[in-house]
């Protein structure tokens, strides 16, 4: 009798069950949570279940199966997915053959997938990033074999999912690419070692054959992925040479930078290769040379200075970051610190955050930590800081031209801007003919402008700035 739980080609071969059990072919929503990296996880796990016979769903309400690729880099990213799992529970009642699904970086971690497994148990399937390519045979055993299954198969291989090809992407004209997996730098405060594995590398002539293979699909922006790209193990500088060749790519960009492993030669290929994207995101994290060594971030304040000066000497050169504070022990005099990077190198745009306690990590351990309401008052003292230089950088574009690269037309009457630091709404053109539009410079400035009717995702647009706001600038397109 055929084991349920190995069946052979058991990713091609749910067709006779969905046959017998769906009328109609079963429906799948994915919900997201995290970087770039679960983006690009979804859009591969998508392509699985497109493959099993599964189509895609405009919504949780219509779907047989709601998967959800969690992250579990801060706090409240966690409690946002209990949130959400729990409004599930009703969805399940009132349909109880519906299929819940947990999986990535949040349940890779085995108390939370133990939290999962006892008070969640209308959760059906839960699994983390070590066994993500199993996710069919996890399917075939809920489906077939009724079970309810929860693996979050631990180990330093992450066998990736090549052999299906990704037919579905949020966005027809970019991509992102993998070009390694896993991190060794285990920065005291942060989990992602713990749930993504140790660093490994896919060989250059991997990654320029799906890069290419993108291009012929009509992707005109790429983004090399991994969460030390600088650390790539075959010579990062080298592959962006590479990848610039590829016909019919017309940026590139890549994330995440680690300064540590930021080299001269890095600078350079992004000064002289026309399609890499003059900017990136560079993480300080502190601006106190104290601070970083506790962190284990392995440079001073004074070497990502003297980095960032090397970065922004490059002709339109944008520089985005990372920022915690409240980070255990820090003193007054170490946030002075940050805030004197963040007035030397003036960024473009910053995440900030509130050191939020990771299980795990060395930081957890400690007992020195900052009080919250200290930490509070030095948040918003940042973010008054950092918010006035966003907006003179913007408002120094306005009256220029910048090519914009199409991302989608926005709706009828408003938009929600998301971008580095909130979200906002534009409203739209009522003139006739006339339609806003949304996209990004090469520096990555996000531009709401209005033009014509008829440009499509992909397109590179000469727009004319005509105001500049913090977060985004606005404009008009040039004929």
């Amino acid at each position: 009798m055929q084991n349920p739980h190995t069946p052979p080609d058991y990713r091609y071969n749910l067709s006779a069950h969905i046959d017998t059990a769906y009328p109609q072919k079963p429906r799948f929503f994915i919900k997201t949570y995290g970087c770039q990296m679960n983006e690009r996880d979804s859009e591969k796990m998508a392509a699985l279940l497109l493959v099993m016979g599964f189509e895609a769903a405009d919504s949780q309400e219509t779907a047989d199966l709601i998967l959800y690729n969690t992250c579990c880099v801060r706090e409240n990213a966690e409690d946002k997915i209990f949130g959400h799992l729990g409004r599930l529970k009703h969805l399940k009642a009132d349909k109880p053959a519906l299929i819940i699904a947990v999986g990535g970086c949040m349940s890779q971690q085995s108390e939370m997938a133990q939290t999962l497994r006892e008070k969640h148990r209308y959760v059906n399937l839960i699994f983390g990033t070590a066994n993500r390519h199993r996710l069919p045979e996890f399917l075939w055993r809920v489906m077939c074999g009724g079970e309810r299954v929860a693996d979050i198969t631990e180990g330093e291989e992450l066998p990736e999912i090549t052999d299906i090809p990704v037919t579905t992407r949020e966005f027809s004209h970019k991509a992102g690419v993998n070009i390694m997996y896993g991190c060794d730098n285990f920065c005291s405060y942060c989990i992602v070692p713990y749930v993504r594995g140790r660093e490994k590398s896919r060989p250059q002539a991997d990654i320029l054959h799906e890069a290419a293979a993108l291009a012929n699909d009509g992707v005109k922006e790429i983004m090399l992925l991994g969460q030390n790209v600088n650390s790539y193990a075959y010579d990062f500088p080298r592959l962006l040479r590479e990848v610039n060749k590829i016909d019919g790519l017309e940026r590139i960009r890549f994330m995440t930078s680690h300064p540590k492993d930021f080299s001269d030669e890095l600078v350079a290929a992004m000064r002289d290769l026309k399609k890499v994207c003059k900017s990136v995101h560079l993480p300080l994290q502190s601006g106190s040379t104290r601070i970083l060594a506790d962190m284990n971030r392995k440079y001073t304040k004074e070497q990502y200075i003297a980095l960032a000066r090397k970065l922004t000497a490059i002709p339109d050169f944008a520089l985005t970051t990372d920022i915690i504070v409240g980070y255990p022990s820090e003193t007054e005099a170490d946030f002075l610190d940050t805030l004197d990077v963040v007035r030397q190198v003036r960024f473009a745009g910053a995440f900030t955050f509130i050191y939020s306690k990771r299980s795990g990590t060395p930081a957890a351990q400690r007992e020195d930590s900052v009080p919250r309401k200290v930490a509070n008052e030095r948040f918003d003292r940042l973010t008054a800081e950092l918010y006035p230089i966003f907006t003179e950088k913007n408002l120094a574009k306005v009256g220029g031209v910048v090519d914009v690269m199409v991302d989608e037309a926005a709706s009828p009457l408003v938009t929600s801007v998301e971008c580095l630091g909130g979200s906002h709404n534009v409203t739209n053109s009522s003139e006739v003919g006339v339609v806003k539009y949304k996209g990004r410079t090469d520096d990555h400035t996000l531009v709401h402008f209005e033009a014509h009717e008829g440009l499509k995702a992909g397109d590179i647009v000469p727009v004319r700035v005509t105001e500049g706001k913090t977060f985004y600038v606005s404009g008009v397109g040039l004929d």
